[in-house]
């Protein structure tokens, strides 16, 4: 190692270790342990051009152990990524771009938001997964116009997680070479040695995912990781996994090797002993920084600028002997045209049949294929029930990237992280799917989603107790109010034909909320009031004929058409009341105050919520003299039809229970 960059290196370790101290909180030791392998990386092995951040054909990086933030930090400071040295002094402090986790579109130059351990990884996946897509799409012979890799960096908690060892499984069997995991492997965690816990052989079972595996048995020797990283390039045919085996807290003497490392601030006199042991400068003044420290890594930023220069020119060649494939590129990367989509008659037709909307959805699914070149997705193994498939658009499959069918395996937690992932890439679309009730295993995902503000489409079938004979392991009933619950997220549950369009248009036209479609596997009727209007998340699909409703009915998705069939009940008796479909709390919330007074004119009291999930949620539409009819636990084991009768669900029990309120 040069003089030069071991005081690189060491920077990187000076700087992390003062700015977790002046927060007098944060995670100084991966900074210091893996300060050498993420210098080698960064200067050496990795294109990236911090005076634009977003180039298409960039190597990504995601630090997936995302509590060592300050060495990303610490890395987009020196490249000149545009955070200042200020920002350093105000990390982890309100308001500052250099919070205690990365997040995406927050700080320039962080490509995922991360914290949750093992979530990078499984992003990381998704970026190598895109790659990999654009790749077989766009490149010709001898332009390679999208050929880029995808670098994580994780410790012995990442591997831990579940997430990892899903996503890893995937990302072997489909043989992603351009995914290279760097693994700080230093063997503590928080209470103490990880051998209280953790005692697998990691790389044997990297290999058995069908990884490269590598060892670097000095996480302080450059060579040592620069031929690490270049050994991993040079296999196209697998992952590649770098086990780099560091020391926490590494040039801390009273820190070093030690749990005590991980999650506090070293101490002003640590901080100064750290510094007197790496030979450093004015040890006493706190962000000293050499000035050849700048100049040796804007020498080194230089790389990254050349080879988007030469980039450039490629692509500029590229477009002249193949124009066609610009305008495609263009449509990859732009998001389709809304206003020409809410005016496309073939994107809002049906056929006038009960249907359930799963079905329904995967025709709309069928419809967007050919509008949305980019548009990409699969299941979590239940393709044929979700009818998430794309026909006759291939399977992603490691002899095909160019597939648009994706295929996660029983792995939801993985498919929602890896989305993400495609998503953060750039240039597609994704939707995924599983069984509402797994929806559990996906929201971790879906969290990072809504705050990354990212528009990941979610399709979520089997929506209720219509499951039917699967019983209450299959059926969901809380599971509305969960993700109802999340922040900037669109939880739409539609009740027929127009209303899932409605739902695919808003999904596809998002640019930063994610959506979720929660849809039914029993037939609906389509419903005669039904409109466009479900793009506000709440209309009257059938109104009163007085200027005053007797009642309101409010419902979602299948009840929406019970909820007629009650009015009709009720009419028998001179009740007359108005029905409003939900299918998106979260849309109607958008709306003006005018607009949701229009729907549910506050002097009208005598309100009733249907549908079957929980009630929780419902009480803000209901007010204190509504009512639900709603699930008050879980399901049951039998035929759809006996169930809704069993839980209430029965158009006579609806029209009671207005009655009982009308009358009150």
């Amino acid at each position: 190692m040069s003089t030069i960059d071991t005081t690189c290196v060491n920077a990187i370790r000076v700087l992390a270790a003062d700015a977790i101290q002046k927060a007098k909180s944060g995670h100084p030791g991966l900074p210091l342990g893996s300060a050498a392998m993420a210098y080698e990386l960064w200067g050496n092995h990795m294109k990236h051009n911090a005076k634009n951040p977003e180039w298409a054909n960039r190597d990504r990086f995601i630090l997936s152990a995302g509590h060592g933030s300050m060495l990303l930090y610490s890395l987009l400071h020196f490249y000149g990524y545009g955070l200042t040295m200020d920002d350093m002094k105000q990390f982890r402090q309100d308001g500052s771009l250099t919070p205690g986790h990365p997040e995406y579109g927050h700080t320039i130059g962080v490509e995922a938001t991360t914290g949750p351990l093992g979530a990078g990884m499984g992003m990381a996946v998704g970026m190598a997964m895109a790659e990999a897509h654009l790749a077989s799409i766009f490149n010709k012979q001898g332009y390679p116009i999208v050929d880029h890799y995808t670098f994580a960096l994780g410790g012995d908690g990442c591997m831990m997680e579940g997430i990892s060892s899903e996503a890893f499984s995937l990302a072997g069997s489909l043989g992603l070479g351009k995914l290279i995991v760097l693994y700080d492997s230093n063997k503590i965690s928080i209470e103490g040695s990880t051998d209280i816990a953790f005692t697998e052989n990691v790389q044997k079972r990297m290999e058995a995912f069908g990884f490269q595996t590598i060892t670097v048995d000095d996480g302080n020797d450059l060579a040592a990781i620069g031929c690490a990283i270049e050994e991993a390039k040079a296999d196209t045919k697998h992952p590649s996994f770098i086990t780099v085996k560091t020391q926490i807290g590494y040039g801390c003497p009273a820190k070093q090797g030690k749990a005590s490392a991980h999650g506090e601030p070293l101490g002003e006199e640590n901080v100064k002993a750290l510094k007197e042991n790496l030979g450093w400068p004015k040890p006493e003044e706190s962000f000293y920084i050499p000035e050849e420290v700048y100049a040796h890594y804007s020498e080194l930023a230089k790389k990254g600028e050349s080879a988007e220069t030469e980039w450039n020119r490629l692509f500029d060649a590229y477009v002249a002997e193949f124009p066609e494939q610009r305008k495609l590129w263009d449509k990859f990367h732009h998001a389709p045209d809304a206003k020409a989509l809410l005016e496309d008659d073939g994107f809002w037709a049906y056929e006038d049949k009960p249907q359930a909307t799963r079905n329904l959805s995967g025709t709309m699914i069928n419809r967007l294929k050919n509008i949305m070149p980019q548009l990409i997705g699969g299941s979590a193994d239940l393709a044929p029930s979700n009818k998430t498939h794309m026909k006759d658009a291939g399977d992603f499959s490691r002899e095909d990237y160019a597939g648009r069918n994706l295929h996660f395996g029983v792995r939801e937690l993985a498919m929602a992280a890896i989305a993400n992932g495609i998503t953060l890439h750039g240039g597609l679309r994704i939707y995924v799917g599983t069984f509402f009730v797994f929806s559990d295993y996906t929201k971790p995902m879906i969290r990072l989603a809504a705050l990354m503000k990212i528009p990941v489409t979610y399709i979520f079938t089997h929506d209720s107790i219509g499951v039917g004979e699967d019983g209450p392991t299959h059926e969901p009933v809380e599971q509305l109010a969960m993700l109802r619950a999340l922040p900037n997220v669109n939880v739409f549950r539609p009740a027929d034909a127009t209303e899932t369009a409605a739902g695919w248009y808003l999904a596809v036209t998002s640019k930063e909320t994610p959506t979720a479609l929660v849809l039914t596997r029993q037939n609906l009727p389509q419903l005669a009031g039904s409109s466009k209007e479900a793009l506000k998340g709440a209309y009257v699909v059938a109104d009163s004929n007085k200027q005053t409703p007797d009642g309101i009915f409010i419902a979602t998705g299948s009840e929406v058409s019970l909820a007629l069939e009650a009015k009709e009940e009720l009419a028998k008796e001179g009740i007359d009341v108005r029905i409003v479909s939900m299918p998106c709390m979260d849309i109607f919330e958008q709306q003006s105050n005018a607009y949701k007074e229009s729907i549910l004119p506050k002097k009208v009291r005598a309100r009733v919520a249907v549908e079957a999930g929980v009630d929780f949620g419902w009480g803000k539409y209901i007010g204190l003299d509504g009512a639900t009819v709603t699930m008050k636990g879980f399901g049951a084991s039998a035929p759809a039809n006996i169930l809704f009768k069993k839980f209430g669900f029965t158009k006579e029990n609806v029209a009671q229970t207005m009655k009982q309120i009308v009358k009150n």
